[in-house]
């Protein structure tokens, strides 16, 4: 058998990064030998798998089709090698989570789940939805976890956990002093200066989700890149909000910033657990995501039982 793991490593790398410059770093070669290993493999498989555009590489119809069967082999290999690793050893987890559950639901998690398995080496990447969607979509990380939906049709979506989202000023905010008197109308609040996550935030589409069927329409005073610049906003009284309760509860314990009593229902999101549907879930990725909670559809045998996904905890 001429074909190595060695390859299909340097094969991902390359498919993950788009160069064999950058990714021989990663794969600790020079760029020559990283070439060589890569046109070794596309010799023992008698196709090419990737495309030049410009200075990049982009994978072909044939690589794409080999990338989820190079990395299930290689997860397959490193599960072999952590089985047998001692104490000591390290085992790595790549994350990626939109920005409210990055800054303040995961932590406490990575924290109890490192006490668990002191060898597992956590690595977690922060953006907005899109951004995580993409990530996973690309095989750049093993799991994501996003605040707002997720169409992507080779992705997995995952209902994780309930999100409260509430409306928030500063104390001396004209409508927190009106809220003590009574709930905030629609009118008022259609009316109010708003302060809004920007276009492609998971919050900015759960947060339009929720109030436009009750608003009609809400216009943002002000565009921020980070939930902690909003309250943080809201706190200086630039405007009203809508965060999640993770968010803000710091500000609100400081009396920094109040909940507002609204004629709204309550608003709830769900947040949701993503993974790519051909990438294979570890031991140890399968025990995170049942740390944080998480139940993933198991695929059902191909041969008996039942038909379609069975949903059960990840022990």
């Amino acid at each position: 058998m001429r074909l190595t793991l060695r390859q299909l490593q340097i094969f991902s790398a390359v498919a993950r990064i788009g160069s064999t410059s950058a990714a021989a770093h990663s794969v600790a070669l020079s760029q020559s030998a990283t070439s060589a290993a890569l046109g070794e493999l596309e010799e023992v498989l008698g196709e090419q798998l990737f495309d030049r555009v410009g200075k990049r590489l982009m994978l072909n119809e044939r690589g794409r089709a080999l990338l989820p069967q190079a990395l299930a082999l290689l997860e397959a290999a490193q599960g072999i090698e952590n089985g047998f690793i001692a104490d000591g050893g390290v085992v790595d987890l790549q994350l990626s989570a939109s920005t409210t559950i990055g800054n303040y639901v995961l932590p406490p998690l990575l924290a109890t789940f490192r006490e668990q398995v002191p060898h597992a080496r956590l690595q977690l990447r922060i953006g907005n939805t899109l951004e995580v969607v993409n990530a996973v979509g690309a095989f750049e990380v093993d799991l994501g976890f996003i605040e707002g939906p997720c169409h992507a049709p080779d992705i997995s979506v995952v209902p994780w956990k309930e999100d409260e989202l509430v409306v928030i000023a500063a104390p001396a905010h004209p409508l927190a002093k009106q809220a003590k008197a009574g709930k905030l109308t629609l009118r008022q609040l259609r009316e109010a200066r708003w302060l809004l996550r920007e276009p492609g935030s998971g919050t900015r589409e759960a947060v339009e989700q929720v109030l436009l069927p009750h608003l009609d329409y809400l216009e943002a005073d002000m565009a921020l890149g980070s939930s902690e610049a909003i309250k943080n906003a809201a706190a200086e009284g630039m405007g009203l909000s809508c965060l999640s309760r993770y968010v803000v509860q710091d500000l609100v314990a400081a009396r920094r910033l109040v909940v507002l009593q609204t004629a709204l229902p309550a608003l709830r999101r769900r947040l949701m657990l993503i993974h790519h549907k051909k990438k294979p879930l570890s031991p140890t990725l399968r025990r995170f995501a049942a740390h944080c909670g998480a139940r993933i559809a198991r695929p059902a045998p191909p041969h008996g039982g039942p038909k379609g996904a069975v949903e059960e905890p990840l022990y």
